[in-house]
């Protein structure tokens, strides 16, 4: 609590209480400043090390988001500082020492050119982090590449529209264009149909089939038939051959799986019964699935996102055996779980564990550390760090024809 509300606003003018208030800021900012830093060092440790891959978190910024409870935007503004430490070392040090804030090192490190530390350890007390990102757009850029466009799929959208822009090769452009018209063809033909076998009259008629309903026929097209081929399939079809008895897996045509891969490829897939006698196929049997589409979809229903602590990914999600199928595991919803690929293959790995019933479902890390969705925010046990306090930024207007941006080192020449 501030000095001034603790002894009451009675009589106290507005301008004295604005400087108490203020002061009071300065002093915390400062202390907030100092100890990002810490966390600063904290996630570049942690990387420099590569201590996070036993986390199960897909990367540095997302390890930081769950630990401590941020939003992925500043999660990614301390890994970039992290990641680049040792690059602004004046600029972290400030940083450190209460002067800067977080998101005025954090521009600085996401967008900055190399060497340009000492450059920006001059400007990052003065300026705000508006300036800050004007300053570095001042820097000279990297002359464009002038080989030509690319092929490339683009978007862009406004209120109303998305707008798709396709670049093609002239070989590719022809294939996507004979596509095209061979579905515009086909809508046409089934429009006169219907026009000249209906009775109503022709104002009531569609209107004759564009291209952008032959770009959704293909699209759609494409669809049913890949849906058709895998129903309930999320990826590419691999072929393996199991011998369930000796527990041993070949990809077709294709080498022996260890037993990590083996599982992870067998957890959620196709399964096409073959007879053997005196180890020679004499027929196949019934074509099915582990995991049939009720059991797919109540799963997704209870599930939503993957079940490891920390991750939200909501797409492509394997159905996992918690015990797996060929351990005697059912193919039940208190023994499936939603993971995604990441993490499936991490816990096929043995890098982290996931042991159930589903209901109080436990994922642990390699050393056996339970990972919990909470962050790790509690009470500080120990005093504020004993910082200077940080007034900020002037405030002042930039004038920016008096500013000298930072000029990049031109790189050696081999002659």
């Amino acid at each position: 609590m501030s000095s001034i509300a603790s002894v009451g606003t009675a009589g106290v003018s507005p301008c004295r209480r604005l400087d108490a208030l203020f002061a009071e800021l300065s002093e915390l900012t400062g202390q907030r400043n100092a100890i990002d830093g810490r966390i600063v060092e904290i996630v570049a440790e942690v990387e420099r090390d590569e201590l996070w891959g036993a986390t199960g978190a897909r990367s540095i910024p997302a390890l930081v988001a769950w630990k401590t409870g941020v939003s992925p935007a500043n999660a990614e503004t301390i890994a970039a500082v992290a990641h680049r430490i040792e690059e602004f070392p004046r600029c972290t040090q400030g940083l450190r020492e209460g002067r800067v804030s977080l998101d005025q090192v954090g521009v600085i490190a996401q967008r900055a050119a190399e060497g340009s530390d000492e450059h920006y350890a001059q400007l990052i007390e003065v300026a705000t982090v508006s300036q800050l990102r004007t300053a570095i757009k001042l820097e000279p850029r990297p002359e464009p590449d002038r080989r030509g466009p690319q092929p490339s799929i683009t978007k862009t959208s406004d209120p109303n529209f998305d707008f798709w822009r396709i670049t093609l090769p002239h070989a590719e452009s022809a294939v996507f264009q004979a596509a095209l018209q061979s579905h515009r063809d086909a809508l046409i033909t089934e429009w006169t149909h219907d026009r000249d076998t209906s009775s109503g009259e022709p104002d009531q008629h569609p209107p004759m089939p564009t291209n952008v309903d032959a770009f959704l026929r293909l699209v759609q097209t494409g669809w049913d038939g890949e849906v058709q081929r895998r129903p309930y399939g999320q990826r590419t079809t691999v072929v393996v051959h199991l011998d369930i008895n000796q527990q041993i897996g070949a990809l077709h045509l294709g080498p022996l799986l260890c037993d990590a891969e083996r599982q992870y490829l067998t957890c959620d897939a196709t399964c096409e019964v073959w007879f053997e006698r005196d180890g020679q196929p004499i027929g196949a049997g019934r074509t099915t699935r582990t995991i049939n589409r009720r059991l797919r979809r109540a799963l997704e229903h209870r599930d939503q996102t993957c079940a490891v602590p920390g991750c939200a990914a909501t797409r492509g999600l394997h159905a996992h055996h918690i015990v797996h199928w060929e351990d005697g595991g059912p193919t039940e919803l208190a023994n499936l779980v939603l993971v995604c690929p990441y993490h499936h293959r991490l816990h096929h790995r043995g890098i982290i564990t996931i042991t159930g019933p589903a209901s109080h479902l436990v994922v642990t890390d390699s050393d056996g550390q339970q990972l919990h969705p909470a962050s790790l925010a509690r009470a500080p046990k120990k005093p504020p760090p004993a910082v200077q306090p940080c007034k900020g930024p002037t405030g002042e207007r930039a004038q920016w024809w008096w500013y000298q941006p930072f000029q990049p080192q031109a790189p050696p020449t081999t002659n």
